[in-house]
């Protein structure tokens, strides 16, 4: 599968520690809504949350995953765009939304895409799980084996489409941490894909579930779903001053709902909390001595800027401080953790951020090793 960034599993939807800044922290919106999480992109931080941990039937939010593997498969050219399917018996039968494919023609891959994001088709995510893996059942332990990967303790894949299942099942937080992921390890294909308003094909033209796009300019993704079991449900993203937030909104009993405490939730975050920018992509917050490596030093850093959300009129009482491991010893690998940022407001605990390595470090040979060996001994 695509290749797993250390990085983000360390830094993934972390939640504000201090209990010491609790009364300046901004009154969250109570929403109408079953279960809901709002993160703060740029710092992984959860900024308010309802029950994040209760398992939910994740209706058509099944096809963030289903999408996550088919650009997966399109970066390693296991598939590719222009390649032509052709719809199985299965994939034409399959009820819910649909794309209206029909049973024997070919359709491409990037038809598929688009009636999988845009109109929520069951049968064009069906025929990508079989073009994909052979068949659905076969993608479903793909999406599994992906999940747990990706860090979502508390899901079970048993479809491509989200059509009801017993066993199939998510939260709030795992569908950020996969939303989250698809924005950040698959940034092209969201902006192209995920701010579609409409498709049309087969001569039918259906427009996107996703209301916040007609109504916000700056929401430009993510996904609905709806069951009767699940309710309106809405995954949500926008982008404001170089300022990403996503929001996961489960269980409200319209469409309309849906939205509107979306965009509620969303409002709150940008209006409540300012973006600190800490540290720039790339930008070393230490440079630490490493022992028996084939280079005496490693640079601590972020591949992205790495931002923080503080509430507003904070901004300029934040303070960080680095604490690196002790003894750094090679071979090291490029985001392995090397210590932990302590942000503090106003000299008060905010939040403890683990800091990855920028750069591989190898083992240096047998003389070097013993060399440092005994300069150790000196330490």
């Amino acid at each position: 599968m695509f290749p797993f960034r250390k990085f983000t599993a360390l830094f993934a939807l972390l939640t504000l520690t201090s209990h010491a800044l609790a009364q300046q922290l901004p009154v969250p919106p109570s929403l109408a809504a079953r279960s809901w999480l709002l993160l703060e992109m740029g710092s992984g931080q959860v900024l308010t949350t309802e029950k994040p941990d209760e398992r939910l039937e994740p209706a058509s939010l099944t096809k963030l995953m289903t999408a996550y593997l088919t650009f997966a498969a399109l970066r390693q050219k296991t598939i590719a765009l222009d390649q032509p399917v052709t719809v199985s018996q299965k994939a034409w039968k399959t009820g819910g939304s649909k794309m209206f494919i029909r049973v024997d023609t070919q359709v491409p891959i990037e038809d598929l895409i688009k009636g999988m994001i845009v109109q929520s088709g069951n049968d064009a995510c069906v025929a990508l799980a079989e073009a994909i893996a052979g068949s659905e059942e076969s993608f479903a332990q793909m999406m599994n084996k992906e999940a747990k990967r990706l860090g979502m303790t508390s899901s079970n894949f048993t479809n491509s489409t989200g059509l009801p299942d017993p066993q199939l099942y998510t939260t709030a937080r795992d569908l950020a941490t996969l939303a989250s992921a698809l924005i950040r390890d698959f940034p092209e294909e969201y902006k192209k894909y995920y701010s579609m308003k409409e498709f049309r094909y087969n001569n039918i033209t259906q427009p996107n579930r996703n209301r916040l796009l007609f109504i916000d300019p700056s929401v430009d993704g993510v996904k609905t779903g709806h069951t009767e079991g699940a309710g309106y449900c809405l995954v949500s993203s926008a982008l404001r001053d170089q300022r990403r937030l996503l929001s996961v909104v489960l269980g409200t009993k319209s469409d309309a709902t849906r939205a509107s405490e979306s965009l509620k939730l969303l409002n709150w975050g940008f209006q409540s909390y300012d973006a600190v920018t800490l540290f720039g992509k790339e930008q070393p917050v230490a440079t630490l001595r490493v022992w028996k490596g084939t280079q005496k030093t490693v640079k601590a850093g972020f591949d992205r800027p790495f931002m923080i959300a503080v509430p507003r009129g904070y901004a300029d009482k934040v303070k960080s401080e680095f604490t690196p491991q002790p003894r750094l010893m090679a071979p090291i690998q490029a985001g392995q953790q090397l210590g932990t940022l302590k942000v503090t407001i106003d000299g008060k605990l905010y939040g403890e951020y683990p800091v990855p390595a920028l750069e591989n470090v190898g083992l240096i040979g047998i003389f070097g090793r013993t060399i440092d060996r005994v300069l150790l001994w000196f330490e």
